[in-house]
């Protein structure tokens, strides 16, 4: 899937444009868009995206995007995001006081297994 793709979330779109201006995302923006990105493009081109952050090197970068992937984190949720907001200057999410904005899983397509994950992980819990 492309990065036009991610255009469908404001708020991936918000930061791909922060991004494309070569500003600080923040580290929890990097992690954020890390974890919700690589469902729509390969690991190389994400690295290539995320290394227009002005504060962040590639070799920083490649060590996110391999974690990410070896955790498999699930994307987080919109309450998980404004928390990480928080954390930073960089606003992740362009419009926090829109209840319907910054829900990656309502603003995004994701790939079956990424629900299918998520199911696996309550019922773990739930055990």
């Amino acid at each position: 899937m492309p990065v036009e793709d991610l255009r469908k979330s404001p708020m991936m779109s918000h930061i791909l444009d922060a991004l494309e201006n070569g500003e600080d995302i923040g580290h929890y923006g990097r992690f954020t868009f890390a974890v919700i990105a690589r469902h729509f493009v390969d690991n190389d081109e994400l690295v290539k995206l995320m290394t227009q952050d002005k504060d962040a090197d590639e070799e920083e970068i490649r060590a996110l995007v391999q974690q990410v992937e070896e955790k498999n984190y699930s994307p987080p949720k919109r309450d998980k995001i404004l928390d990480y907001q928080k954390q930073q200057d960089f606003d992740i999410c362009p419009n926090p006081d829109d209840p319907d904005a910054c829900n990656p899983y309502q603003e995004l397509d994701f790939p079956d297994e990424v629900f299918e994950s998520i199911q696996e992980y309550r019922e773990e819990k739930a055990n």
